[in-house]
């Protein structure tokens, strides 16, 4: 089917904003492997890529200099190039301050959090053939990560850094860095005063584990999900762009999709890849809240 000059156009914005989406089904044509793919996102995520914002959703890659924010209630799981995965909790922030392979074969990365709960677990069962060189700054906290499996977090109060496999280095500003290598070891800066390391309870990490961990059935959708919630169909490819724009500006990574009604062009506005009915329903009932969004009537299905 062919595109209209309208959608022809959208395409091309969508292409220049450098944002692939897995929705579209379209595969890529470059050769490079992704330094950094999204797996998996609930509720509303959204990348700041020089000027442009625009939400993500599942199978979109990503690029050194990237910024992540993610909204209320939302969750988004990150898979590195080397195998790695960082999850992000719920009003969170993140930038890439560095990331790359470098021409000796070393996945580098320098991660700042700026706000947030996140885990960070490096692939060591993946099979990596090369090296890493990982660090993250918690806000003002510096972490090298060669292969562990780490749990964070900050905030305007404090910072926390939480081993839960491995071994880390922890560099708290102005002071000599420390190493965590025992599981379940946490350290915290409390505006500028390090607490001694500690060990946290299971039931306390548990709930620190629940900020970072995906929700089922509440808006998950990820790259192997099957439902959908269709928006608003017509025959005015203007009609549909509204919806699109305003569904895309609450960090919904809405589509516009042609389709053939008898002998007619229609066109709807799509949010796929959620992993169940549950999930659909969930987005579609959130949207409905929303002021702008209340008004449109939305159909969920496989």
């Amino acid at each position: 089917m062919r595109l209209t000059i309208g959608l022809a156009l959208l395409a091309l914005a969508l292409g220049a904003s450098g944002v692939a989406t897995a929705q579209s089904k379209a595969k890529s044509n470059s050769s490079h492997a992704p330094l950094a793919t999204v797996e998996l996102v609930q509720a509303s995520v959204a990348v700041e890529r020089g000027r442009i914002v625009a939400p993500l959703a599942p199978g979109s890659e990503l690029n050194n200099g990237d910024r992540i924010n993610t909204g209320a209630r939302s969750r988004v799981i990150l898979k590195f190039a080397d195998g790695s995965t960082m999850q992000l909790g719920e009003q969170g922030s993140f930038f890439f301050d560095r990331m790359g392979v470098r021409g000796d074969g070393v996945f580098e990365a320098a991660i700042f959090v700026a706000e947030g709960a996140f885990r960070f677990t490096t692939g060591a069962l993946e099979k990596f053939a090369g090296k890493r060189e990982v660090s993250i700054a918690v806000n003002t906290v510096n972490v090298a990560v060669r292969g562990a499996d780490l749990w964070g977090k900050s905030t305007s109060q404090s910072q926390i850094v939480c081993l839960v496999a491995g071994s880390v280095e922890v560099a708290p500003p102005n002071e000599s860095p420390l190493t965590l290598s025992q599981p379940m070891s946490f350290y915290t800066l409390e505006g500028t005063v390090s607490r001694a390391v500690a060990t946290v309870l299971a039931d306390q990490f548990g709930a620190w584990a629940a900020e970072t961990e995906a929700q089922p059935g509440q808006g998950v959708a990820s790259r192997g999900g099957k439902w959908k919630v269709t928006v608003a169909s017509g025959k005015k490819f203007a009609e549909a762009l509204d919806v699109y724009n305003e569904m895309r500006k609450t960090g919904y990574a809405a589509e516009v999709v042609p389709e053939k009604l008898k002998d007619q062009r229609v066109y709807s506005v799509r949010l796929a890849n959620f992993e169940t009915k549950k999930d659909a329903e969930s987005a579609a009932a959130n949207l409905k809240k929303d002021a702008g969004l209340a008004k449109y009537q939305y159909k969920v299905g496989p």
